[in-house]
């Protein structure tokens, strides 16, 4: 499915953009799951949008052992091939989905972050692939700082006021001017099947959404993740965890099967 360039690409900019990756019966299903898990929201579950402001803004995550759909998706769809060909895997492990729904006429932006420091792992064979089920406009895209992978790791931020976590040893992250960056930022509008690929090191945002944005994400592990502690709360926070890996140890848990893929 990918091409030495596609490759190329991704190792350059730390995002791609893969057409047609997905036919319509991986949609449907991730649409079946996404109705359920808005009915029955996980433990982690997050509303953003504030009372009296337009649309609604939720995700949740690690709901795949009890969402059927979501879990089948995951072990038989093209994105675990997809992630594993990209990193130049040997073997690709599942670290967990994260859905995030923005209904129509939703004002909140996703702030400028990138992924691994809110993340127990470190390496760099880590991936996210990122499924929206309707169309994707300019206005509510995602935006990537090409290159912005090989930097440094700066302190996650809270989605609902946008202020860093206080992580100590890790610098808040810069201002991002996207007009001063315009060279720098890829983006695309998209349509349902497609998929974004970025490394979890990224810099990327996202704007409101005038018409309804549902977004299946899934975070994939290479052969070089290592379990990582961090000074503050991770998210997902995987209660325990911490009493059965050691940092620097390879992701080798229950919670991370190993996916079989065709690649």
């Amino acid at each position: 499915m990918l091409t030495t360039e596609d490759i190329a690409s991704f190792q350059r900019d730390g995002a791609i953009l893969i057409q047609n990756a997905l036919d319509q019966k991986w949609l449907d299903l991730l649409a079946r799951g996404m109705d359920r898990n808005k009915r029955s929201r996980g433990p982690w579950a997050c509303d953003y949008t504030k009372p009296g402001e337009s649309g609604e803004f939720w995700d949740d995550y690690c709901n795949w052992q009890r969402i059927s759909e979501y879990k089948f998706v995951l072990l038989n769809s093209p994105l675990a091939s997809i992630a594993k060909q990209i990193m130049q895997s040997q073997k690709i492990k599942l670290f967990h989905e994260h859905v995030l729904v923005k209904e129509a006429q939703t004002t909140e932006e996703t702030p400028w972050h990138h992924d691994q420091p809110y993340y127990c792992v470190d390496g760099n064979q880590l991936v996210s692939t990122w499924v929206p089920l309707d169309p994707i406009s300019k206005e509510s895209a995602m935006k990537f700082l090409a290159g912005s992978h090989l930097g440094p790791l700066y302190a996650p931020k809270r989605f609902h006021d946008n202020e860093s976590y206080d992580y100590e040893g890790f610098a808040d992250l810069p201002e991002i001017s996207e007009t001063d960056s315009g060279d720098a930022i890829r983006s695309w509008e998209m349509n349902p099947g497609d998929v974004i690929v970025f490394h979890m090191r990224t810099l990327h945002a996202a704007g409101g959404s005038a018409t309804r944005r549902r977004a299946f994400a899934a975070r994939w592990l290479g052969d070089d993740a290592v379990y990582a502690a961090r000074p503050g709360p991770t998210s997902p926070p995987f209660p325990g965890l911490e009493h059965e890996l050691s940092p620097g140890q390879p992701m080798d848990h229950e919670l991370f099967p190993e996916v079989e893929t065709s690649f």
